[in-house]
């Protein structure tokens, strides 16, 4: 894509967003028809129309939509990279008449000022406002208010890039099947009072009303969200599907979806995606996918920590009609003689190739980062046993990301090759693994957070032969940690996990969160996983058993080192941007910032190698035919910028 188009589909990004409405973005005095189509009358149904004569569910309602007019300003969410600060405003459905116009005012030398003006985006009831050339420098107070008196206040923090511990949380799956508020969660969440929120997904089941669902979930946790910024990725239940293989957007014949894409209208897909995600940094790439569904895999940077935010459903394929089924669904294999080879097809998709070509770039781009980390949905591999019940034993689920075999290994290839770590949820049990590539352990390391409220398809991990695997954790609290291959015949290492004792209890049936912390100095990130009706203020004691685990970030790439390169000293260049390349095979081993100036690089073969190395890319020295030796036979070279 050139310049010229990149920088017009940026600008139309928010019209994609909002497009296929059948209502006007201004007041209309008369209720509309059917939102999403006539085959989909009662799509979204609590919120559109005369939503107000509509009765909700007798059976776990959502919260009521018909406030008092001064509370219609539900809640906020934000992000602000690159000068750029991006708000979305979440109301309440509006009455015919009411005015469809929202304000940002931002305190600024203890004055309010008012910044913006917004329409609200029907369907939906979402406002949405970018402020450039923004001063990431110091703390904002904002408010978003509608009309004379609805008024929603948070604070835009200053990037913390002086702070040496720069902290994330980690949070998916939140049953919408246990109503009301989140107390607990929040409490602990504004205690350890981290640096950006993450929800990976799932941030409501009620699959049908999204509208509601958000709402009910904005309720739950806006107390935490309106003072810090804020990642929301939808997941399959937030788009109205029981499971979600994109395939770039084609239309699914159920919502079962393994024939591969979404079954609801594309207009209720970018509703969803417009409420939870606008309000992240612009698409690396905005171009939509089939039927004009919207795009939004960026990277956002926090105090130095660079966050790839992926995708990782919509592009992949789906296996109904692509492999033979060897299960009871097309997605569950429990064929205890089939061959995993087998189903690693060529021409299969789980990134796509514009996301591999994104996390390539951002890879080597190392611009206001010290960190690197990787966001998505759901695993890269298949580290559960029992599914949906303590008995259910599955052998391989394709809806996680350890299939495709060989797509699943090109994305790790380029999380490793920055040396990231792999943050994600959708799997309803905590685990830490050591993700294995060609060889155990010489992948990332990946965190999958557990279900915030976990009473939708609970999962355990349990080895049908019931003992630990080589090179087990020493000293762990549970029996089966070390070296596995799941269902896909991937190889993982099993650091910890937190199996529910029991799913009927409130208290047993594993609720939770994830807290990391990237320490910028030691270069180290510790995972911590809470459970939901834990103390926070305890210390670790209060974690679930095995946690917390601190992992060294070089260790995300975690190959066998076969020789050194000579030590070198850049003059000129504080902290630079480190790249290797293995001559022979052209591939980049990997880029990375160093601490200081001097380096003596790792390679994993005999051979020649290339170094580059620059400020924030490696494109400023350059220096070829490096040779592998010994660390101590390696010698010393100074490189001058």
């Amino acid at each position: 894509m050139n310049s010229i188009s990149r920088r017009l589909l940026l600008k139309l990004t928010p019209l994609l967003f909002w497009r296929g409405s059948t209502t006007s973005l201004l007041a209309a005095s008369e209720p509309p028809g059917p939102v999403f189509g006539t085959r989909f009358p009662n799509l979204d149904s609590l919120s559109n129309g005369e939503w107000w004569k509509v009765l909700p569910p007798k059976n776990n309602p959502p919260p009521s939509l018909k406030v008092p007019r001064d509370e219609v300003v539900a809640f906020a969410l934000y992000t602000h990279d690159r000068g750029v600060l991006k708000l979305t405003a979440q109301l309440f459905p509006l009455m015919p008449g009411e005015a469809r116009e929202v304000r940002l005012e931002l305190q600024r030398n203890g004055e309010w000022q008012e910044a913006a003006k917004a329409e609200v985006v029907v369907p939906g009831w979402s406002a949405h406002f970018r402020i450039e050339n923004w001063d990431n420098t110091q703390d904002v107070p904002y408010r978003v208010r509608h009309g004379g008196e609805a008024m929603f206040d948070g604070l835009i923090r200053r990037d913390p890039v002086d702070k040496e511990e720069i902290v994330i949380a980690n949070m998916s799956c939140n049953s919408s099947r246990t109503g009301g508020m989140r107390p607990e969660i929040v409490e602990h969440l504004l205690h350890h009072d981290p640096d950006v929120l993450f929800f990976a997904g799932d941030q409501t089941y009620r699959e049908t009303e999204h509208t509601a669902g958000w709402l009910e979930f904005g309720l739950q946790f806006r107390d935490v969200i309106r003072n810090r910024p804020t990642i929301c990725t939808p997941d399959d239940h937030d788009i109205g599907q029981g499971n979600l293989w994109g395939e770039n957007g084609r239309q699914s014949k159920t919502r079962a979806g393994a024939d591969g894409g979404y079954f609801f209208p594309a207009d209720y897909v970018n509703m969803v995606q417009r409420q939870q995600s606008w309000s992240l940094p612009d698409p690396y790439d905005p171009t939509p996918v089939e039927r004009g569904i919207t795009v939004y895999y960026t990277n956002l940077r926090v105090g130095g920590v660079d966050f790839a935010i992926l995708e990782d459903r919509k592009f992949k394929s789906g296996p109904d009609g692509k492999i033979p089924k060897m299960g009871p669904r097309p997605d569950h294999i429990n064929d205890p003689s089939y061959d995993p080879g087998s189903i690693d097809v060529a021409g299969l998709e789980l990134l796509g190739k514009r996301q591999e070509k994104f996390l390539h770039e951002w890879g080597q781009d190392w611009s206001g980062a010290e960190m690197k980390v990787v966001l998505s949905q759901t695993a890269f591999c298949g580290a559960v046993h029992m599914h949906g019940g303590p008995k259910n034993r599955l052998l391989a689920d394709l809806d996680c990301n350890g299939w495709p075999q060989t797509p699943r290994k090109r994305a790790l290839e380029e999380i490793r090759r920055c040396w990231a770590v792999h943050l994600c949820g959708d799997q309803h049990l905590a685990v830490v693994t050591k993700q294995g590539i060609e060889d155990f352990g010489d992948g990332p390391y990946e965190f999958t957070s557990p279900a915030l409220v976990n009473t939708i398809y609970g999962r355990w991990w349990h080895p049908l032969d019931e003992k630990a695997g080589s090179n087990p954790v020493p000293g762990s609290p549970h029996p089966w940690t070390g070296d596995f291959r799941d269902g896909l015949g991937n190889k993982i290492s099993m650091l910890t996990y937190a199996n529910p004792p029991d799913i009927s209890d409130e208290k047993q049936r594993g609720d939770g969160y994830g807290v990391v912390r990237f320490n910028k100095k030691k270069r180290t990130i510790r995972f911590e996983c809470w459970p939901r009706f834990s103390d926070a203020k305890a210390g670790d004691s209060g974690q679930f058993p095995g946690w917390p685990v601190t992992v060294p970030m070089a260790g995300n790439d975690g190959r066998k080192v076969a020789g050194y390169l000579p030590e070198f000293t850049f003059d000129g260049l504080d902290n630079p941007v480190v790249q290797v390349i293995e001559e022979s095979s052209g591939e980049i081993l990997y880029t990375v910032r160093i601490q200081g100036n001097r380096f003596q690089p790792q390679v994993y073969s005999a051979g020649s190698h290339t170094l580059r190395a620059g400020k924030d890319r490696p494109d400023a020295i350059e220096k070829t035919g490096l040779a592998a030796t010994t660390r101590d036979e390696a010698g010393k070279q100074t490189l001058t910028v």
